[in-house]
């Protein structure tokens, strides 16, 4: 047994409080070039490089053209707690990135630091060195205007730190990542971040109007694809502005880390904004998929705490509530209109399902190399009944005829008035821009004609999403109607799955489905939401019971209902294999066009795949 010896209380040796202040601030090579680029920010730099080696082990500098330091600074600015960013000893109104006064002699504690710097009216340069901790006196030296800090050897004064770090790359894109983060929340400053061999990142200053020169930047940073596909967000309650740019649903990532937030110009990772970002996009993502966006806040000072954590990475909010509401809202709103607006990375994905990188397709058959054609051996079209008019052969029975009798029925709840199976065949205008359908594939996909290329839908995921909008509406409404039906159904199920239905008994009935416990090992339905029909009432109630399982209690009842209504939509909702004719697909098509959120279903699954005109002739080498 280690017996403990106890010593006299004792004030530690500068050096070693500067360690361990290095150990809260500065954690890695990304922590100091972090803190440096925040300081050139902070003194007016409109361009700031930043160069590394050795993925920042050996070298970092960070050279600005701000507003520089004269000698008497620059021995203030190497002393813990001295800083030129607080003039009113207010930490309540903090308006600038740094504040702390610990980052230039925490790094300076750790590693051996050269600070050059000369302000905008000084005749010449003075430079100033510390090296693990002692530092020597201001001497002159050739700089233009501005700041240049040189950090060599990081951590050689503390070399137990350095087994934690990661490999030469990882480091390298850890700094990369910190300096784009930074470069998104100030899009008029210019950024380099270079190696010894070549140049990682270059951002030129981006033009025009603030909430452009963001969505310029960002683009740049996240690619093409999200300025393509991001949806703009502009709102503001009781005094906080929310701006930024979100992806449509459909344009998504496995991880979170295409999600930046900056508060007051401060980039930060909080979880109160993540989760908030999660529950605006329940509706319409995958539980395993993250949305794409960039979301700037803007609130007064004392309305934020940003002095909560060491690197200043988290915020807390005066009221929490509030901002959550006004992302969820926010984002809510914006996804909604966008309607059925799919991103155009779904059709760039499907192409590129159709042609390998070589030009050969999938089946490796190349352009040159097809075999003779023959007659098909079944199954491929389901050809329309207006087929005589086009002179395709018409099929013996009706398209819609043999449908199961329990699925939603689609024609009187879809179908226009004026559409017919015997009518023309319609045409593509530019009020339908899902076009007009041309035929059903496999019995579950829509094939749409449109203006400049053709769609594909998936009828089982569109007319979901419709139904489950529908009855969103209705709940919201309190007009949720309730079909009787005429013979109970009696459920069995394990006693678990019996208690979680009875305890949500009343908010179920909200949506129409009336049930109630029948003995220990099962319930008995007595009605269902009218709209979904003639439903599968014990598929439905034995997923509800799952669903239920996996419930957390500390779910906002709204939240809660609207996933039993997703629940209950999938249940109520045109099937894969289903045969639906000419009135009915494009009955869905315009339902679609005016139904919020309907460019993916209720599982964040596109609805429909868009094919450009110009796309399709290029797989056949027609231009």
């Amino acid at each position: 047994m280690t017996v403990r010896t106890l010593h006299s209380i004792r004030r530690l040796p500068p050096n070693l409080v500067n360690q361990i202040a290095a150990g809260e601030v500065i954690e890695r090579p990304a922590a100091a070039v972090k803190e440096l680029v925040e300081n050139a920010i902070d003194a007016g730099a409109r361009r700031i490089d930043v160069s590394l080696r050795d993925g920042g082990r050996s070298l970092i500098a960070v050279a600005d053209d701000g507003a520089g330091m004269d000698p008497d600074a620059l021995q203030l600015a190497i002393e813990r707690h001295a800083t030129s960013k607080l003039p009113d000893d207010d930490l309540v109104r903090i308006s600038t990135l740094g504040f702390r006064g610990e980052a230039l002699p925490s790094i300076g504690a750790v590693s051996r630091l050269t600070i050059a710097s000369r302000p905008r009216s000084a005749a010449e340069a003075w430079s100033l060195t510390v090296e693990g901790g002692a530092v020597g006196a201001p001497v002159p030296a050739a700089l233009n205007q501005g700041t240049r800090v040189e950090v060599r050897d990081l951590f050689y004064a503390t070399p137990a730190r350095l087994k934690f770090l990661k490999g030469e790359r990882a480091e390298t894109q850890a700094a990369v990542d910190m300096v784009e983060r930074l470069a998104m929340a100030h899009p008029t400053l210019s950024f380099t971040v270079s190696d010894a061999s070549r140049t990682l990142l270059r951002l030129e200053a981006a033009q025009g109007e603030l909430f452009d020169a963001r969505l310029a930047r960002v683009g740049a940073i996240m690619g093409g694809d999200f300025a393509d596909n991001a949806l703009p967000i502009d709102a503001l309650r009781e005094g906080i502005h929310l701006t930024g740019h979100a992806a449509l649903p459909t344009l998504n990532r496995g991880t979170a880390q295409a999600q930046y937030l900056f508060v007051n110009g401060r980039p930060v990772r909080d979880r109160l904004l993540l989760g908030a970002i999660r529950g605006a996009y329940a509706d319409v993502l995958p539980r395993d998929r993250h949305p794409m966006l960039a979301l700037y806040f803007e609130l007064p000072p004392e309305e934020v705490d940003v002095n909560v954590h060491p690197t200043k990475a988290e915020v807390r909010f005066r009221d929490p509530a509030l901002v959550r509401g006004l992302i969820v809202s926010a984002l809510r709103h914006a996804i909604a209109g966008a309607g059925f607006r799919a991103s155009t990375s779904v059709g760039a994905d499907t192409l590129a399902a159709f042609v390998s990188q070589g030009g050969v397709s999938q089946g490796g058959v190349s352009p040159g190399e097809l075999p003779p054609l023959s007659r098909p051996t079944g199954g491929f079209l389901t050809p329309s009944p207006w087929g005589q008019q086009r002179g395709v052969v018409r099929p013996s029975t009706g398209l819609a005829e043999a449908a199961a009798g329990w699925q939603a029925p689609i024609a009187s709840d879809l179908t226009r008035p004026s559409a017919r199976a015997g009518d023309e065949v319609a045409e593509p205008t530019a009020e339908h821009p899902l076009g007009a359908a041309r035929a059903q594939v496999h019995a579950t996909y829509i094939v749409a004609q449109t203006g400049d290329g053709l769609v594909i839908v998936d009828q089982h995921a569109a007319h979901e999403r419709i139904v489950y909008e529908r009855m969103k509406v209705e709940l919201l409404s309190g007009t949720v109607k309730s079909q009787g039906l005429l013979l109970p159904v009696v459920v069995e199920l394990n006693e678990a799955s019996v208690e979680r239905l009875a305890a949500r008994q009343a908010e179920l009935a909200e949506l129409g489905l009336e049930l109630e416990p029948f003995g220990p090992g099962a319930v008995v339905v007595r009605g269902v939401p009218a709209l979904l029909g003639q439903s599968d009432v014990p598929g439905l109630v034995q997923d509800l019971a799952d669903a239920l399982a996996e419930w957390d209690d500390a779910r906002p009842l709204t939240e809660r209902l609207a996933h039993v209504c997703a629940t209950l939509a999938c249940h109520g909702s045109v099937r894969a294999g289903r045969r639906l004719n000419a009135a009915e697909m494009d009955a869905l098509l315009r339902s679609m066009e005016v139904t919020p959120n309907a460019g993916q279903c209720n599982h964040g699954r596109p609805t429909y795949v868009e094919l450009k005109l110009a796309d399709i002739e290029k797989l056949f080498q027609r231009r």
